[in-house]
């Protein structure tokens, strides 16, 4: 995990929660810093693994009330860019995939020789008909 810059928080809470917080802590041989990192970490891991949360996040995402980055490191990268390509293609008028710059040439688009397909083709591969 890379570090991050810290922020300061100040927050409150009731007193037997951090009264009970303070005895984990000690028995952890941690601080109360640590645990409450440690806890606000596992909750946010628990959160992304929720279906309900998980809508709300790409729901938040779509109407522009978060922006790629929290929902990149909230659901992940491959579910971000999903969501960020899905949103592209809702948010064009037609919605269709527009591609930047000139499009590859079938030699370079298929690495090589461009295959064909004929009729003999369908026959080596086609089921035996009983």
């Amino acid at each position: 995990m890379s570090v991050d810059e810290k922020t300061r928080v100040d927050f409150n809470a009731p007193k037997s929660l951090i009264e009970q917080a303070d005895q984990v802590a000690d028995v952890l041989d941690i601080s109360r810093t640590q645990l409450l990192i440690d806890a606000l970490r596992d909750e946010l891991e628990e959160l992304a693994h929720d279906a309900g949360f998980q809508r709300t996040i790409k729901d938040a995402y779509y109407t522009g009330e978060l922006p790629f980055a929290t929902v990149e490191s909230i659901l992940g990268t491959e579910e971000a860019m999903r969501l960020k390509l899905l949103k592209g293609s809702v948010d064009r008028d037609p919605p269709e995939p527009v591609l930047d710059g000139d499009r590859p040439t079938d030699g370079t688009f298929y690495d090589g020789a461009v295959p064909e397909w004929s009729p003999t083709d369908a026959d080596e591969t086609a089921d035996p008909q009983p």
